[in-house]
């Protein structure tokens, strides 16, 4: 029951990460008619004034360009000088086609020819604010509590993503999207260790991985809602305000029984335990307190003068190590699960279609990856799964453009299902290699590459412009390198128990 409800602060948090799709769509667009020709056909407006560029072989209309011509001119005169003219000047004003996607940011700020990158740095805001919370976040959970750090992130992304439908500048939208990105992810995170912190045995697993299921459900809505919703900030209002209701949650979920044992609070711990035992009819053994009293002496004097820092992440051989490939793998499953889902109109065909089938192929993926951790363990299922995305990601680069792009969404559609599951397993593996005291600052700071490749992934489909390849080529060796890192990680075994302390993490027999 718990980890559903934790599970639904999810949807909000990939409502807010994959917003950018519709509501910085670019529609077709082109140069603004003279306002004394407001109904003139587009059409024959694009063949007064327009430019062409050959691309190809190909005549492809130039939106950023127009003849040089005096356009205070009667129609008549305009086809006149038209046919005269060989000079062009730049579009200073434009008109969009908003049929599809209503107004989006790109629309009523005019962010395309020499303002289209920033549409992109609009995503990179929100994503530096992933990479700088998931950090951040982690220190303030780790010393104020997970449920404490998870509503007040709850109210805070309800209050800015309000805030981000109703600006009237472009600047303070990006100020406001990099702020959302840090609560989104702190939401997310201390939800996530929460979760995994409430159960032990084989529903570590389960729990772990089952928070994740309303990941494709969040894909396949919230392409319904763009359908439906036209306008970017009406979209905006309606992702974001049916999170409000979660606060009340607040008076439902226990705080982390591993934290407040940590932090000493044994009688706090016995409550969440006796309340548990009711809700579950089973009863505690009798001498509970006295195995929770013992547990916090023990780690107050191994940690008496310990207080979680960042350079603790590198404190021990092995927990150095840990962490560092940790990294690694975070960045490329990251770039290779993200490059594919905030790409998807850039793969042909219909994005909201698309959208539909990215989240469809999820399900599978989430519940496959259950088998596999309670099966298999952790390290191989990341391993096989992450460069089976990559080998996907480079099957697509064979396949005709043209005549063939089913073929290419299908292999990006199979490279899916296997980064999907990916993604499901590593914060699951990440959260069981590092000990409690740090275990949301490990989890945090593993998301601070993460945040990294985020940042390039909008960028990712400008190499196409060198070749065409090119970025499912980046994903693809992406993919194999991050695969071949997770061999460096030890098993942490079929649903074992968590590490407390660095000791017990040095303790570990290597795999």
């Amino acid at each position: 029951m718990l980890t559903f409800l934790l599970s639904l602060f999810n949807a909000p948090c990939t409502f807010h990460i994959f917003a950018p799709t519709f509501e910085a769509a670019t529609p077709p667009f082109w140069c603004a008619r003279p306002q004394h020709l407001p109904n003139l056909p587009v059409d024959l407006w694009k063949n007064i004034s327009g430019v062409v560029q050959i691309d190809s072989g190909k005549e492809n209309y130039d939106p950023c360009q127009m003849k040089d011509l005096n356009y205070s001119g009667t129609f008549l005169e305009l086809i006149d000088w038209s046919a005269l003219t060989e000079g062009n000047i730049p579009c200073q004003k434009w008109e969009y086609d908003t049929s599809t996607y209503g107004d989006t940011i790109v629309t009523e700020w005019d962010l395309v020819c020499g303002r289209k990158q920033l549409s992109n740095l609009a995503e990179m805001m929100f994503l530096l604010g992933v990479a700088i919370g998931g950090l951040v976040s982690g220190l303030i959970s780790d010393r104020f509590g997970r449920k404490r750090t998870l509503m007040i992130s709850l109210l805070a992304q309800v209050i800015l993503g309000t805030m981000v439908a109703m600006t009237p500048w472009y600047l303070f939208y990006l100020i406001l999207r990099g702020v959302l990105g840090f609560f989104c992810v702190s939401i997310v995170f201390s939800g996530f260790v929460l979760c995994v912190e409430l159960v032990g045995g084989k529903w570590l697993t389960i729990s772990g991985v089952s928070y994740l299921f309303p990941l494709p459900l969040s894909y396949i809505a919230i392409s319904g809602i763009a359908y439906y919703i036209k306008g970017w900030r009406e979209f905006q209002l309606v992702i974001t305000l049916p999170a409000a209701s979660f606060l009340c949650f607040w008076w439902i979920l226990p705080e982390s029984p591993r934290w407040l044992l940590t932090a000493g609070k044994v009688d706090k711990v016995m409550t969440v335990l006796e309340e548990a035992s009711r809700f579950n009819k089973k009863e505690l053994p009798p001498n509970t307190d006295k195995i929770l009293k013992q547990s916090v002496s023990k780690m107050h004097a191994e940690q008496s003068q310990r207080k979680v820092g960042l350079m603790d992440l590198f404190k021990t051989p092995k927990i150095r190590k840990i962490s560092l490939t940790l990294y690694v793998v975070w960045f490329m499953v990251y770039i290779v699960y993200y490059g594919l889902v905030l790409n998807l109109s850039n793969l042909g065909g219909d994005v909201y279609l698309n959208s539909i089938i990215s989240g469809a192929v999820e399900f599978p993926a989430i519940a496959v990856s259950i088998l596999f951790l309670l099966k298999l363990g952790r390290r191989w299922p990341l391993c096989l799964t992450t460069a089976g995305a990559g080998i996907a990601c480079l099957l697509t680069i064979p396949c005709p453009k043209d005549d063939y792009g089913w073929l290419t969404i299908t292999f990006a559609m199979i490279g899916k299902f296997c980064v999907s599951s990916s993604n499901v397993v590593m914060p699951v593996f990440t959260a069981e290699l590092f000990p409690t005291f740090m275990r949301n600052l490990g989890v945090g700071s593993s998301n601070i590459p993460g945040g990294i490749a985020l940042m390039l992934v909008p960028y990712l489909w400008n190499l196409a412009g060198m070749n065409v390849n090119m970025p499912m080529g980046i994903l693809g060796v992406c993919g194999i390198v991050g695969g071949l890192s997770v061999l460096l990680l030890p098993e942490t075994g079929k649903g074992g128990t968590l590490a407390d302390t660095l000791e017990e993490i040095e303790e570990t027999p290597k795999s």
